[in-house]
């Protein structure tokens, strides 16, 4: 297989954990360093043990033929101009969420990216965790049958003792809740559910903390979502609370039931008086350096070696989330459910 030199865009906290996993897979390794600000090249490449240029302008990174795929790691507003650009450069992309911090924002670059037929990444990672590939599989073997709620939620407070939090505050950059940290858990609840939504309500509210009192949205929303085929669903996003991370996750179906990493299930004959446990590695924390970015990222550089798209988070799959987290935040701010 061909190993593919990947150019990254944007230096800060997200790209350490995106140079760890493709410098870690088998396939890449990152040649390549984009940012605003002088970096040392010599230094970079004995810290991360593959050599690499650095860039201060963008244009000739992208005219470097020997760079296959750029990773965007920028802040949130820059995304839609990076992603445009890099793809008219003809650059495979893996893409930081949020893909844009509007739905016609993420409308063209989607436009651009059927245009030039580049693959695409969207880092929606948690799809590749064991939690969700566990949970995933028993929804699969109709353990719990046909499911009629999911309940997925995102609690992790981000305040001022989180790097995040000094842009993460600004709505020009944090967006929402569910665009800022809630959408991997609304992605996770479309993963599982499986069916086109319908109908969209969002409500929002704060907390009155003073360590979340710079924030220029409202930190924590509550998302019900109605689905095609009747179902419901709940995403709850909080990042003003004060409490450890929980991925909160409840599913409901006709056979049975999952509650975190726990199950009972009436096919199986599992006590009803008692869950049963499942061994699988939960998602308990925010930290960039615990994420299954090395997965996700061997599954795309396969893929690009197969000329396919890849599996579970690519910009198609991706695109549905962004349309309901923007439906979401729209119902929200105008007081009404929105209907896709």
């Amino acid at each position: 297989m061909k190993k593919y030199n990947v150019g990254i865009i944007g230096y800060g906290w997200v790209a350490t954990a995106h140079i760890d996993a493709i410098n870690k897979s088998e396939h890449a390794q990152v040649s390549a360093i984009y940012s605003s600000r002088e970096l040392d090249s010599e230094k970079l490449s004995l810290e991360w043990g593959s050599s690499i240029r650095t860039y201060t302008n963008l244009d000739q990174m992208l005219q470097d033929k020997n760079i296959h795929v750029v990773s965007i790691c920028s802040y949130p507003d820059q995304h839609k101009m990076h992603a445009i650009k890099a793809a008219r450069a003809g650059k495979h992309l893996i893409m930081e969420k949020p893909l844009a911090l509007t739905w016609e924002d993420c409308l063209e670059i989607e436009s651009v990216i059927k245009e030039t037929g580049v693959k695409t990444c969207v880092c929606f990672e948690c799809r590749f965790s064991n939690q969700f590939k566990v949970t995933k599989s028993i929804i699969d073997q109709q353990l719990l049958g046909e499911l009629h709620f999911g309940e997925i939620d995102y609690y992790h407070g981000i305040g001022p003792w989180y790097g995040q939090y000094r842009w993460n505050i600004k709505k020009e950059l944090g967006g929402s809740s569910l665009l800022s940290a809630g959408c991997h858990a609304l992605d996770a609840l479309l993963l599982c559910m499986n069916d086109d939504v319908m109908e969209v309500t969002c409500y929002e509210s704060n907390s009155q903390n003073a360590y979340f009192k710079p924030y220029e949205y409202n930190a924590t929303s509550v998302t019900i979502l109605k689905f095609r085929k009747g179902a419901i669903g709940k995403c709850t996003s909080s990042i003003d609370c004060l409490q450890p991370y929980y991925f909160h996750t409840h599913l409901l179906g006709s056979e049975g039931s999952l509650l975190d990493n726990q199950f009972h299930s009436m096919k199986l004959k599992t006590d009803k008086n008692t869950w049963s446990n499942l061994a699988m590695k939960m998602l308990d924390s925010g930290d960039v350096s615990d994420h299954p970015y090395l997965d996700q990222f061997n599954a795309f550089f396969t893929a690009i070696e197969d000329n396919k798209e890849m599996p579970l988070t690519n910009l198609s799959l991706a695109m549905k989330t962004f349309e309901v987290i923007f439906a979401a935040d729209k119902s929200a701010r105008e007081g009404r459910s929105i209907k896709l």
